[in-house]
C-alpha cells in the first residue's frame, strides 16, 4: 500500500527543496490520469476531495478509488486529503473513511461563506489537530482569506468561498499572526493567503505585485522556516485550454492564472503543497467539447473520456516537473499512521 500522511510528504519535499501538487478528484478518471502521470515521472502526489466531491462521488468510492489507484501503482506514494474541511464532523469523518490527511478550514464558519474570527479559527483547528495527530492523520489550517487582491472579494468553488468586499490587509495572511496561530495549534502545513484564489477568473491581466503578493510568503517563510506553507487557488489557467474551450462552444473571458515562474518562486520560500483544481476541470471539459464538436456522431463516452483523461496526463506531468516533485517517489519511504501517531505523541514532530 503506499498511502501516506502529508506531514511525511511534505518533510520529504522540504528537506529536497521542492512542492507537491495537490489535485482535486471526484471520479475515477481523475485519479488514474493524475496517478499515471505520477508514476510516469515518479512522482509523490496529493489526491484531495472537496467537501463537494464527496457528496458528489460518496466517501466509500472515493476511498475505494484511491486504494485501488495505490494498489495499481505501489510505488507512487499517495496523500489522500480533505480539502476544505468547514467544520470538525467533516474533518473527523474524512479520517473515518481513510483520509491520511485532513484541512480544516477554520478561516471561515461552517457555512463556509462567514468570516471567522481569530480565536474561532485557532479553537477549531486545535481541536481537529488534536484528534487527527492521535491516529497520526496530518492537518492542514488555513489563515487569512483567499481572495482576489484586484477585487477584494473571494469568489465562491463547491460551496467555500467569503462573502462580502475585504481590504488588501484582511486578503493577506500577517507573518506574526502566522507564528502564533502555527504555535497554537500545532498544523502541519499552513494555508496562506497571497492574492490567489478560486476559479478560472483570478486576474484581468499577467499578474504582478500589486495583485499577487509573493512577498507575504518570503515573510512569512522567515518567520516560520521550518512550516510547510500550501498555495491555494494555484491553477495557471493555461491560454490554450482556453482557447480550445472557446473554439468549440465554450465562452471563457479572458483571464489570467497563478504564472508557473511564481509558484515556483513560492517554492524557493517553503511552499510545499500546491493546490490545481480549475487547470484539470479545464483539460478534461476542454476535450469533452472538442470531441463532442468534431464527432457529432459520436456516442461512445470513452471516447470522450480516454482523449480528457490524456490531456490531464500531460498537464499533471508538468507541474510535477516544474514542482520538482519528479524523481522523488522512489526516495521516499512510507510511514504507518500508527508510528506517525506515535511520533506526535512523542514530540518528534
Amino acid at each position: 500500500m503506499s498511502l501516506i500522511t502529508l506531514r511525511q510528504l511534505l518533510d520529504h519535499a522540504a528537506e529536497n527543496n521542492y512542492a507537491v501538487p495537490a489535485f482535486n478528484i471526484s471520479n475515477m478518471e481523475q485519479g488514474l490520469a493524475i496517478v499515471q502521470a505520477a508514476a510516469a515521472c515518479n512522482s509523490p502526489v496529493i489526491l484531495q476531495a472537496s467537501k463537494g466531491a464527496r457528496v458528489y462521488a460518496g466517501d466509500i468510492m472515493l476511498h475505494h478509488i484511491v486504494i485501488a489507484l495505490s494498489e495499481m501503482y505501489p510505488k507512487v506514494p499517495i496523500c489522500l486529503h480533505q480539502d476544505h474541511g468547514n467544520d470538525t464532523g467533516t474533518c473527523y469523518s474524512a479520517m473515518n473513511h481513510g483520509f491520511t490527511s485532513v484541512m480544516m478550514d477554520g478561516s471561515l464558519e461552517a457555512d463556509a461563506k462567514t468570516p471567522a474570527s481569530y480565536e474561532y479559527n485557532v479553537n477549531i483547528t486545535q481541536n481537529v489537530t488534536e484528534v487527527a495527530h492521535s491516529i497520526g492523520v496530518s492537518v492542514e489550517g488555513e489563515l487569512g482569506m483567499i481572495g482576489s487582491l484586484e477585487t477584494g472579494t473571494s469568489s465562491e468553488e463547491d460551496g467555500v468561498g467569503a462573502q462580502g468586499v475585504f481590504t488588501r490587509e484582511e486578503l493577506l495572511t500577517d507573518p506574526d499572526l502566522a507564528v502564533d496561530f502555527v504555535q497554537k495549534t500545532k498544523v502541519d502545513a499552513l494555508a496562506i493567503a497571497c492574492g490567489t484564489s478560486h476559479g478560472a477568473h483570478k486576474f484581468s491581466r499577467k499578474p504582478d505585485g500589486e495583485i499577487l503578493a509573493i512577498d507575504v510568503i518570503e515573510k512569512i517563510n522567515k518567520k516560520l522556516p521550518n512550516t510547510h506553507l500550501v498555495m491555494h487557488g494555484s491553477s495557471s489557467v493555461p491560454q490554450y485550454l482556453q482557447d480550445l474551450i472557446n473554439a468549440n462552444g465554450g465562452v471563457i473571458t479572458q483571464t489570467y492564472g497563478v504564472p508557473i515562474e511564481e509558484i515556483e518562486k513560492g517554492i524557493k520560500y517553503g511552499v510545499r503543497k500546491v493546490n490545481i483544481d480549475t487547470d484539470c476541470r479545464m483539460a478534461m471539459s476542454g476535450q469533452f467539447r472538442y470531441i463532442a464538436n468534431s464527432c457529432p456522431e459520436e456516442l461512445d463516452p470513452r471516447k470522450f473520456i480516454i482523449a480528457a483523461m490524456k490531456e490531464l496526463t500531460t498537464l499533471c506531468k508538468e507541474r510535477y516537473e516544474r514542482f520538482g516533485s519528479a524523481g522523488n517517489a522512489s526516495k521516499i519511504s512510507i510511514i504507518s499512521l500508527d508510528d506517525m501517531a506515535q511520533q506526535y505523541k512523542n514530540g518528534v514532530l
